[in-house]
């Protein structure tokens, strides 16, 4: 199974044409042309789609369900959609989109959560439908229309954090819980900074991109400098990053302390016996203080 590409984009519209209508997958132009979406330059008039933001999303829900499962080799793992994890805030009313979890059901506790993914995709390039042919056809990336595709769409983004930070201040319990977003497209230049931040702090683990080459000519930012955003070019590297999120004892904590507080718990942590349990110490401090 390979990436992100356009022949997955085209996949979704020859599936969705069995249960949704062409005015529900395309804009009309007023020459009669249908387009995912509208061209940079069209100054016509212009209607709105409701139903096609569903159906991708469900769409490219389920295509990352399918490549996690190809791609994670432990068969203790399951990969669960739509979860619900009560203790840590993810309830029936804004389920998980996808949680790699030891328990393959829809309700899970946090100790059986390995991963929590949010999924920002949706269609990247432009494409035509003929109806007289009925045929598509990609007539451009996004530099060549006026939407705003999956990490280009600030709303988008801003919604995945705030679920990201509802999970991490919830509950003690999602302290362990690696946390990812994954979109198919470049982060925007005004999020590098906050996705580099929220990195760092461990509120979320990346903006990871599944899509390699987004661009018809030239090419992308493949990561910001400390990982808040990274592009995988093949399902190898993905593999691997999240096996490495998988084997890392991650913890999260925050606090606001003054320094002699925070000094104070530095000097009892530092009295056990080995870095791991100075590490526990400090963090079971820190918990309580």
């Amino acid at each position: 199974m390979k990436l992100w590409n356009k022949q997955q984009e085209k996949l979704f519209f020859l599936n969705s044409r069995s249960f949704a209508s062409t005015e529900q997958l395309f804009y009309r132009t007023d020459d009669d042309r249908y387009l995912a979406y509208w061209p940079k330059r069209y100054k016509g008039r212009k209607t709105t789609l409701q139903a096609r933001n569903s159906l991708i999303g469900n769409y490219t829900e389920k295509w990352v369900c399918d490549l996690f499962n190809e791609l994670i080799e432990d068969e203790s793992l399951h990969i669960v959609q739509q979860a619900r994890i009560p203790s840590v805030g993810i309830t029936s009313k804004s389920p998980a989109d996808i949680v790699i979890a030891t328990d393959d059901k829809k309700i899970l506790k946090a100790s059986d959560v390995k991963l929590i993914c949010e999924v920002k995709m949706s269609l990247v390039w432009n494409w035509e439908y003929d109806s007289h042919l009925d045929t598509f056809r990609e007539v451009g990336d996004f530099r060549t229309h006026q939407g705003k595709p999956s990490f280009t769409r600030s709303d988008s983004v801003l919604k995945a954090i705030g679920k990201c930070i509802d999970v991490r201040v919830s509950n003690f319990e999602s302290n362990k819980i690696p946390i990812i977003v994954v979109g198919n497209a470049p982060l925007s230049k005004g999020f590098s900074k906050k996705a580099e931040y929220l990195k760092r702090s461990g509120l979320i683990q990346g903006f990871w991109s599944l899509n390699p080459f987004p661009l018809n000519h030239g090419n992308t930012r493949k990561s910001t400098p400390n990982g808040g955003f990274y592009r995988f070019d093949n399902t190898s590297e993905l593999k691997m990053h999240l096996n490495q999120l998988f084997e890392k004892d991650l913890n999260f904590f925050s606090g606001m302390q003054s320094p002699k507080n925070l000094g104070q718990i530095i000097e009892i942590a530092n009295l056990e016996d080995s870095y791991e349990n100075k590490g526990l110490k400090f963090l079971n401090l820190l918990k309580g203080s």
